[in-house]
């Protein structure tokens, strides 16, 4: 503040300049209509109210004048903080009255229409997997086909090679439909449309067949009595193990991406000859974990069985074994869910719990 001043008009003081004065209002009313946000204005009132703004520094230059001159300046300056004043607040009502209509526009809410209480529905990520394999499948020129799921004990056992005493055909690997002696059961794989398949289409012939299995094992984290398999056909002339590998080295790539390392490891089924496990390399240690839960530290994981197409198979259905042979594959849908997503318990596909399912969206 400046000291008594005793010898100079009040005009003589640049701060409370009339002209000052005006030009600080005129400036403060432009800024004032530029605020667009109640944040602007802020702004915009810190720089022409505060306690740093012109008309703030000129009132307080009124101290220092004489008695006579404090008067006519204090009216001057507080006209014009009066009028900068009004318009502050005649500004904030029109942004704060912008501002309730919109929020009203944004969280209106219709009351007339009638609410839908049902949640979205989703399907089953067990059968959009079973989809997409088939649809690799279809993509390499193969057909899908569809077989009972009670079926024939001829078409599930002996029309593929199973011996009259092979374990499977007990009671305890399997489901009989009542009667017993019926000759029906719950198919053990998807294979019995092998049998049928050649027997209705012919040869050559190129098929998958995803589908719904049944066998008496007790659930648990990696076992259930009703699961799901992908099975492959294809016979042909001169088809060959080659042939076997590169399809499935093309499903599996195209499953779990470009990466994945598959083997086929020597085994036994009595509808191929030779047979084969394949096994992928271990998505979580590949292979460097001797104590791994996934793999149980050997580095790889089953997926399912393939091979050759037993030639009492291709006789039993009417195709000639000299002149066409084939391949068959049996993988499991469930299995290549658990793969690919993380699942760690196959309970939580059978479940019903929605929250499951939810997950998983629309595709996967």
């Amino acid at each position: 503040m400046s000291g008594p001043n005793t010898q100079y008009d009040p005009v003589e003081v640049a701060a409370l300049d009339p002209a000052q004065i005006d030009a600080a209002v005129q400036s403060a009313i432009e800024g004032i209509a530029a605020a667009d946000s109640l944040e602007a204005l802020k702004i915009a009132r810190t720089e022409h109210q505060g306690d740093k703004s012109p008309l703030a520094l000129a009132n307080r230059e009124i101290g220092a004048l004489p008695p006579t001159a404090k008067a006519e300046a204090g009216k001057r300056v507080g006209q014009a903080r009066g009028r900068v004043a009004q318009e502050l607040k005649a500004r904030q009502q029109v942004l704060e009255a912008e501002r309730d209509e919109r929020i009203l526009a944004d969280e209106r809410v219709d009351m007339t229409l009638v609410p839908d209480r049902r949640p979205l529905g989703r399907r089953h990520p067990v059968e959009l997997m079973g989809q997409q394999m088939a649809d690799v499948m279809v993509g390499m020129g193969w057909e899908i086909a569809e077989g009972p799921e009670v079926e024939a004990e001829w078409f599930t056992f002996d029309a593929l090679n199973f011996d009259q005493d092979h374990p499977a055909r007990q009671m305890q690997d399997t489901f009989y439909v009542e009667p017993p002696d019926a000759g029906l059961v719950l198919r053990t794989h998807t294979s019995p449309v092998q049998a049928r398949a050649m027997l209705e289409r012919g040869v050559p012939l190129y098929i998958a067949v995803p589908g719904r299995v049944f066998r008496t094992d007790e659930l648990d984290a990696t076992h259930m009595p009703a699961f799901h398999q992908l099975e492959g056909l294809a016979v042909d002339e001169g088809l060959t193990m080659a042939h076997l590998k590169g399809t499935l080295d093309r499903l599996a790539a195209e499953l779990f991406g470009p990466d994945i390392t598959t083997r086929l490891r020597p085994s036994y089924f009595p509808f191929t000859e030779p047979s084969a496990e394949m096994d992928l390399r271990c998505f979580v240690c590949h292979g460097n974990d001797p104590d791994c839960r996934t793999c149980g530290g050997t580095g790889w994981i089953e997926w399912g069985g393939c091979g050759m197409v037993n030639e009492n198979v291709l006789r039993a259905c009417g195709v000639d074994p000299a002149r066409y042979s084939g391949f068959a594959f049996g993988m499991g849908i469930d299995r290549a869910l658990m793969f690919r997503t993380g699942v760690a318990d196959m309970r939580e596909m059978i479940e019903g719990d929605v929250r499951f399912n939810s997950q998983f969206g629309m595709e996967i």
